[in-house]
């Protein structure tokens, strides 16, 4: 497999590298990334077919990333295993297939590894016959590397004469324009926010409508609150730090001479503020990975952080196929999608469905006239086919 990778000026990235390592079914690089001045690992990897040997090229790379000081690491080729089973068709269930995903996962999450988004074929591999095909070519990165390239995606290629399909991976970023305008839920626990939107709202010489003044009255409303997030509200993380090391100053001082009165009350301020800047943290946090995620997932680790990240990665819309060619440019993925929505939802003379050979059952007219008469005390008793029954002290009386 060819794994080629490309930027969005479409200009030559220079690596440098330092030393290699190599071992059987592995060729690993370390060096530098000139353009970022990033230490890195490129791992070009083939694997063998036994079992076994997977599994010793699994613990030979595990083994070297453990030794390794560098965080940054894409591993990329033919990894001959798959995640799942239908990342495989045309081949009967083989004992030793559980135990390949399995083992192959294992390596994957023991490494904390990310495979990054695909696009295009679903099977890298094809027989030459067309019967049988499976997934084993990827590109397996650290969030490091994430973090640096965020937009990174593995574009399948076309298999040509070759059965296995080429990879390229692409770092490309595109402008789809204005975002919808949103609101956070922790600007609400900001003092006088509410009364900064009201004032502000109120403020605004809008003519028109009602629809084109609520339009334009929010596009004003949020420029506004673009400034006003930057320089009242500030960054949670920032302001929390900031608190934190005020807090930590006053206990270094208290450890060395008692607080005075002053101080007391400033450290008990502190801790109100932490407490407000903690709830404002996790509404955010919240609001960003759903409230399910909040409540029974943990916020703390950085794999909570990296999911969100990784989520919004692969929920984005990557692309379109435009007369069998892939189209990435946010105008034409913009009016792909109205087409789609425009097809679906428009409505036509003729739906296609037809009534008129369909028995439908029905009600005689004198049904009709004996559930639409007037309920009476004897006549309900005779539609209901109950016989009424009486209580009397001592005794029943059947009628």
């Amino acid at each position: 497999m060819v794994v080629a990778v490309c930027c969005p000026c479409g200009t030559k990235k220079r690596f440098s590298m330092q030393t290699t390592s190599w071992g059987k079914g592995f060729i690993a690089v370390f060096g530098n990334h000139v353009k970022t001045n990033t230490s890195c690992v490129v791992v070009n990897v083939y694997a063998a077919c036994s079992l076994s040997e997977k599994k010793t090229l699994w613990e030979d790379l595990s083994n070297l990333k453990a030794a390794s000081q560098e965080s940054v690491w894409c591993l990329y080729g033919d990894f001959n295993a798959i995640r799942s089973r239908n990342e495989r068709k045309g081949v009967r269930e083989r004992a030793s297939q559980s135990g390949e995903i399995i083992g192959f996962n294992s390596f994957i999450d023991t490494n904390s590894f990310l495979e990054l988004p695909l696009v295009g074929k679903k099977f890298t591999w094809f027989k030459a016959n067309g019967t049988t095909k499976s997934r084993l070519d990827r590109v397996l990165v650290l969030e490091a590397w994430m973090e640096i390239w965020p937009m990174s995606k593995q574009y399948m290629q076309r298999r040509e004469v070759s059965d296995h399909c080429a990879i390229v991976v692409k770092y490309v970023e595109k402008n789809w324009g204005p975002k919808p305008f949103r609101s956070i839920d922790a600007w609400f626990m900001e003092k006088g926010f509410s009364e900064m939107v009201k004032n502000n709202w109120s403020s605004y010489p809008v003519q028109g409508s009602v629809f084109i003044k609520i339009k334009e009255k929010l596009k004003l409303l949020k420029g506004d609150l673009k400034v006003w997030n930057r320089d009242e509200f500030g960054n949670i993380q920032t302001n929390k730090m900031r608190i934190l090391q005020e807090l930590e100053a006053l206990d270094s001082h208290d450890c060395i001479n008692d607080l005075g009165e002053d101080d007391r009350m400033k450290r008990y301020e502190l801790v109100g503020r932490l407490k407000e800047t903690e709830k404002k943290l996790d509404s955010i946090i919240c609001q960003k990975a759903r409230a399910k995620w909040f409540k029974y997932g943990d916020m703390c680790t950085k794999f909570f952080h990296s999911s969100l990240r990784w989520r919004r990665l692969r929920n984005e819309v990557k692309g379109v196929e435009v007369g069998g060619i892939w189209c990435e440019e946010p105008c034409t993925v913009r009016q792909e999608a109205k087409k789609l929505f425009e097809n679906r939802f428009t409505a036509t003379k003729d739906f296609g469905v037809r009534l008129d050979m369909v028995d439908f059952k029905s009600l005689s007219r004198e049904d009709n006239i004996s559930l639409t008469a007037a309920f009476l005390s004897k006549r309900l008793e005779m539609w209901c086919g109950f016989v009424m029954v009486r209580r009397a002290p001592g005794q029943m009386v059947l009628t």
